[in-house]
């Protein structure tokens, strides 16, 4: 499904703030967007990052509102249940990857333990505050956070199930793990599929160049770099 005029890349003057922060667990990205009034959303709380990010929260003086998970692999959410609790907020995710809050390690399959063992950290728990948001793939909605920045989730399915990326201010698009610099995400994990992805890929290859690309784990890019450059994307124009 080829994406609606809305995905035509930047065009707002107004840019929400933003901090990145990188997780000691597999290297992923933790954002913080905040809106003008000091709330903020912080987005795939991996493992490890809590000492940083309430830090850098409690430093700003930002109000968190709400957490976002870009799919439901436990490296992206491993500091959910902890937060959720920490600061009274929910959860937010794709209906299609809720169940995996529920056994953040075990819906990994074999990688789940392994996981476990190298990262050091004690074992993930469900968040006690988990809400869902329904949109087929290929399609968006504008999610409603009780406040916080104006964010746009467009369900990319293929990584897993419910793979969404945020798109915030029509400039910048938190990936997850579904385009990263040089590669995308991969689909022999558990609730993979490389056909969702094809076709995921292929929304992304006609998608205005002019993003910024903040991916679930590596460097920043921008998706014209990944259409000119990316092997994945290249083939598809």
């Amino acid at each position: 499904m080829r994406p609606n005029g809305w995905f035509r890349g930047p065009h707002y003057a107004h840019l929400v703030p933003l901090t990145t922060l990188t997780s000691p667990l597999l290297g992923a990205t933790t954002t913080v967007l905040v809106g003008d009034d000091g709330t903020c959303v912080v987005v795939d709380p991996g493992g490890g990052v809590v000492p940083e990010l309430r830090e850098v929260v409690e430093r700003e003086g930002w109000r968190p509102v709400a957490l976002l998970a870009t799919h439901g692999h436990a490296d992206h959410t491993w500091s959910a249940a902890e937060l959720c609790a920490r600061w009274g907020v929910p959860l937010y995710v794709h209906e299609a990857d809720a169940y995996r809050l529920d056994d953040p390690l075990g819906t990994l399959g074999p990688l789940g333990s392994q996981l476990l063992a190298m990262s050091g950290l004690p074992a993930p728990e469900p968040p006690g505050d988990v809400r869902t948001f329904a949109v087929a793939p290929g399609e968006a909605i504008d999610l409603d956070l009780g406040g916080g920045p104006s964010i746009r989730a467009l369900h990319l399915p293929g990584h897993t199930e419910g793979s969404t990326v945020y798109l915030v201010d029509g400039t910048t698009m938190l990936a997850g793990d579904i385009l990263f610099a040089g590669s995308v995400g991969r689909t022999d994990l558990p609730g993979g599929d490389m056909r969702a992805m094809t076709v995921t890929l292929d929304t992304l290859a006609s998608m205005d160049p002019g993003w910024t690309v903040i991916p679930g784990h590596g460097p920043q890019t921008t998706l014209g770099a990944e259409q000119r450059t990316n092997p994945y994307l290249r083939a598809l124009r």
